[in-house]
């Protein structure tokens, strides 16, 4: 389907290219015997054009933009249209007031032919080299056949031997038809076209098309004839080989076409190699996969070898009889016969590494063409701008200095081969992926993509989205609750059993619910009651999480959905969401993830650095009361414990599970078909999801037992490979030391401070027993009230009551 589509615009593009064809040559035979006059100039003209030829630079510019005025100054007088002097006296203008490059400088640029480019671990390691699908084969004029460069000339400029560079009449041309609504990229000669490739690009605008007649001008008296000639022939695209990949440069079109050097290349040869960088898809024998085009598409190709083999004797290079016997040669059965292409291999590391500078890259080339806004939203201009990043990228010389910390993802690998059989429960293969992530930076230091690429290409990391499950219960329910001033850190949760608005019942792994419990028990146990209580208590309180979640980059369709705070209705990757845990670990600021520290030319120019993005989702306050409740999670009472993380982590390496503050939370959605299991230390977090591709589910203990065991392992292997990175001896802020928390002595029973209570079934009771500081974001605690908890009826409150009242007796 993809071929068929190519190929049907192949076509469209060939049948605009015949006709443009057709014209050029009904013009060229009418004009035969003015052509063949101009090829024999007097010796007196000689002289006058080696007189032009020494002019300066300014001069001749100033002589081309005083020709573009004059001739559109008489289109003026002819046809009364105002808007065409404008025009031509704002093109002079950009002529004359165009910088002038140095000529080392415009011989740099000239001469620049791109190596390959290559990413690199963020130690200035090699990471690997960017495939490229281009062959590029640079030669010296004595290597190019004389027969390829009389063909060029005849079809591209057929007054390159004499002009200056630039032909001022066939610039007034291109003028013209940007003026009257057409395009400004006519009339460049081989020295333009030359200049356009290599220094200015193609943005269709009268800047570019300005600096390129300057430059050009210049050009020409930096360098012979020849040597533009061979400049333009090493640089140019010539279209596909018999292997589909994109040739540039005359050597490998001769290689890749005929298999032969392009010192060799026969009259008929030359032509049809000439042709082809006018339109090289087009024109080009083979289609992307190598295979030779079809009669219909191979003609356009061969027909502009006949328009090609016609210029060269109407230009006095062919005589009669020599272009009637090279205009019976059948070219086509010359084409090299299709081979297969090489394959690459890559893994998750290079693929998301590309992927990210290609966006850079696009970001890039926008700018520095000052494409509007407009342009940008029109998907024309987004597929040619994409195409160009992606070729750029490919063949610019490019080097890709990544954050990846080269020692601690290859431990990473490492580990995953060794313990990736340890998640595999019988139930089909289990998939884990895992980010490694700098909480001051959101660097990706490290990522686990999937057991291994060369079974199974799909990123887990990076490409997978699925529930988070009640991993999402700190991040969505619980800090913006503590953030609104709606929670304390020693709040009471109802967890009497609740339905849905629909009346499903909420379950917590087959249980109903209990009574109240407090904010470190709902955290620590996972119960789910509390956390659909909670959300709605922010909704009742007339706010929304949308702003936090949108600040992290978490995409929510629809933020009424209930079970959103149990991970309903929202599926983040696992980088997106060890971002969710950053963001908490590093003072509530969110620092968006990314892979690509910097981008240099093959000039040692920046083109991207990667500059911080941060912004405050959470208070400070909210950041260390909410990452203090997490450390509970992870030591939280072994019967009710939801991860034995650290117990493993203890018994495989005693001082990395004391030396580290170790923070988490578990996630695994329904029927166990995820699970997840996100840490963070003062210094990085670290998110590990597993599952199966299909959705289907694990065994009921994979999540809580057999992840935790495996992360347990990673985590000793990323501390062996850097024994700093997890920050050993480091702590997270303390609440108690903490200046923007709020401390308030409160029942424990109650969260709330003493008081006397009046509500259901009491009357003016006065409330007292064991306090305890609970922390607060805002507001802090309040005088203890009937309903103290977070949800629950007022039925629930009396029960509670009794049993608060009861053990009070």
């Amino acid at each position: 389907m993809k071929k068929d589509q190519e190929q049907s615009k192949e076509r469209t593009r060939a049948r605009l290219q015949a006709k443009l064809e057709a014209k050029r040559a009904k013009e060229a035979q009418a004009d035969h015997k003015s052509a063949l006059k101009k090829s024999h100039k007097t010796k007196k003209d000689k002289v006058n054009n080696a007189d032009e030829e020494n002019r300066t630079i300014w001069q001749t510019a100033f002589s081309v933009g005083r020709g573009v005025v004059a001739v559109l100054g008489v289109l003026l007088l002819l046809t009364g249209v105002f808007g065409v002097a404008a025009g031509a006296g704002y093109f002079a203008r950009l002529v004359e007031n165009t910088d002038v490059p140095e000529k080392d400088e415009l011989l740099e640029q000239i001469r620049n032919i791109h190596g390959v480019s290559v990413m690199k671990y963020s130690n200035g390691t090699n990471i690997s080299d960017i495939s490229s699908d281009l062959v590029r084969i640079n030669v010296s004029s004595d290597q190019i056949s004389q027969n390829v460069k009389d063909a060029l000339i005849a079809t591209e400029d057929e007054t390159f031997k004499t002009n200056n560079g630039v032909v001022p009449k066939a610039v007034v041309r291109g003028i013209l038809g940007a003026l009257g609504g057409g395009t400004s990229s006519g009339g460049s000669t081989i020295t333009q076209q030359l200049v356009k490739q290599q220094s200015l690009g193609d943005s269709v605008t009268f800047q570019r098309k300005a600096s390129e007649i300057v430059y050009a001008l210049q050009l020409n008296q930096y360098l012979s004839k020849d040597e533009i000639l061979t400049d333009y022939l090493n640089v140019s695209p010539f279209g596909r080989n018999n292997q589909g990949k994109n040739i540039a440069g005359v050597q490998a079109a001769a290689q890749g076409i005929f298999g032969k050097s392009a010192k060799d290349l026969t009259v008929p040869e030359a032509a049809f190699i000439a042709g082809l960088p006018q339109s090289p898809i087009v024109y080009s024998p083979y289609n992307a996969d190598g295979s030779l085009k079809s009669d219909e598409l191979l003609s356009y190709g061969l027909a502009r070898q006949q328009n090609v083999l016609f210029n060269m004797y109407r230009a006095g290079y062919l005589n009669k009889d020599d272009y009637e016997k090279y205009r019976a040669v059948d070219i086509s059965k010359e084409f090299l016969p299709s081979k297969p292409q090489d394959s690459v291999a890559h893994g998750y590391l290079y693929n998301v590494v590309y992927n990210e500078a290609l966006k850079h890259v696009y970001d890039y080339l926008i700018k520095k063409d000052e494409v509007s806004a407009t342009e940008q939203g029109n998907d024309s201009t987004k597929q040619k701008y994409r195409e160009m990043a992606a070729q750029a990228l490919q063949t610019g010389g490019y080097t890709i200095t990544t954050t990846i910390n080269q020692a601690v993802y290859e431990a990473m690998q490492n580990a995953v081969a060794q313990y990736g059989g340890i998640l595999q429960d019988g139930t089909g293969e289990v998939q884990p992926g895992n980010v490694l992530m700098d909480n001051k930076t959101g660097a990706v230091l490290g990522f686990i993509g999937g057991l291994d690429y060369a079974t199974n290409q799909n990123n887990h990391a990076f490409d997978t989205t699925r529930s988070p499950g009640s991993s999402i219960k700190p991040i969505l329910a619980y800090a913006p609750a503590i953030d609104l001033g709606l929670l304390g850190s020693a709040s009471m949760l109802s967890n009497y059993p609740a339905n849905f608005s629909d009346g499903t019942p909420i379950l917590h792994v087959g249980e109903t619910g209990t009574g109240m419990v407090s904010l470190n028990e709902a955290l620590g146990v996972s119960w789910n009651i509390p956390a659909h209580w909670t959300y709605q208590a922010i909704l009742n309180s007339g706010n929304s999480v949308e702003p936090y979640m949108s600040k992290m980059g978490y995409s929510v369709p629809n933020y009424n959905i209930e079970s959103l705070p149990l991970g309903g209705g929202i599926e983040p990757t696992v980088v997106q969401h060890t971002n969710g845990y950053q963001t908490l670990a590093n003072g509530g600021v969110y620092e968006p993830y990314f892979v690509v520290q910097s981008i240099k030319d093959d000039s040692g120019k920046d083109i991207y650095e990667h500059e911080s993005k941060a912004t405050r989702v959470y208070s400070q306050a909210t950041s260390t009361i909410t990452t203090n409740l997490l450390r509970n999670v992870l030591t939280y009472e072994p019967s009710r414990r939801t991860t034995n993380f650290l117990q493993d982590l203890q018994a495989i390496n005693p001082s990395l599970a004391n030396s580290v503050d170790w923070a988490g939370k578990t996630g695994t959605s329904n029927d166990y078909v995820d699970g997840w299991l996100m840490l963070s230390t003062p210094t990085v977090s670290l998110g590990g999801w597993i599952g199966h591709d299909d959705n289907t589910s694990m065994a009921s203990k994979t999540a809580a037992v057999n992840n935790g065991t495996y992360m347990a392992n990673l985590v000793n292997a990323i501390a062996a490979a850097d024994p700093n990175i997890f920050g050993p001896g480091e702590k997270f802020p303390d609440p108690s030391k903490d200046p923007d928390v709020i401390k308030s002595t409160v029942l424990k029973s109650t969260g709330q401070k003493p008081g006397t209570v009046t509500g259901g079934k009491l009357k003016n009771v006065k409330v007292s027993g064991p306090t305890t500081t609970s922390y607060w974001a805002k507001n802090g605690a309040p005088v203890t009230q009937f309903k103290f908890g977070i949800g629950g009826t007022e039925a629930n409150y009396n029960d509670a009551w009794n049993k608060i009242l009861g053990s009070s007796k």
